[in-house]
């Protein structure tokens, strides 16, 4: 690594520290469906007062060249990384985005509530491909296409809750409220 501030302190409580976050936010990116090593990479960027280099991010997770830049990629292109430039150094150098809100919106916007979306136009289409052929069905095929429906209507219900709660919170997250504030969340 290139400065002594973004090397792991030898002291082994900040030691055990850091190898607890990293592999906690592992974990947690495990979790929410992603790489363990994009919440590990987060994680060593997010601890050092420093921006990292891929090479400084392969020696402290001991991981692959391919596998870093990779999954950098990824976080870049979620807004969880940033690329900055360092002076005098060719090299591509990282920094953690630390606005929380910010993360929280691109990656709720650009995962979440697009695959409730997906999954809500998949809900629709099938409950109307239902309803046009229950005509053309026999008795017992019609009850358990009516079945099906009702069923379709009660994943509809849930899916729209879900995401008016995205859009809520993704609005919400935008105007960057003080977490320490937040005493309570009504619904109506």
């Amino acid at each position: 690594m290139d400065g002594s501030t973004s090397r792991v302190s030898p002291n082994p409580t900040l030691q055990r520290v850091n190898n607890s976050v990293l592999e906690g936010m592992g974990q947690l990116a495990s979790y929410f469906g992603f790489n363990k090593v994009m919440g590990q990479l987060f994680g060593a960027l997010l601890l050092s007062p420093v921006a990292l280099s891929l090479d400084d991010l392969m020696e402290l997770l001991g991981i692959s060249k391919a596998s870093v830049s990779t999954n950098m990629r990824t976080l870049e292109h979620m807004g969880i990384v940033r690329e900055v430039w360092v002076k005098d150094d060719r090299r591509k150098y990282y920094r953690a985005e630390s606005d929380f809100w910010r993360i929280l919106t691109n990656v709720l916007s650009s995962r979440e509530l697009r695959d409730v979306n997906q999954a809500l136009r998949v809900l629709e289409d099938n409950a109307e491909h239902l309803q046009q052929s229950l005509s053309d069905m026999n008795e017992r095929d019609r009850e358990l296409a009516e079945f099906y429906i009702q069923r379709i209507a009660q994943l509809q219900d849930f899916f729209r809750l879900a995401q008016l709660l995205l859009i809520s919170l993704i609005q919400h997250a935008q105007e960057q409220p003080d977490v320490g504030d937040i005493k309570r969340i009504d619904f109506e």
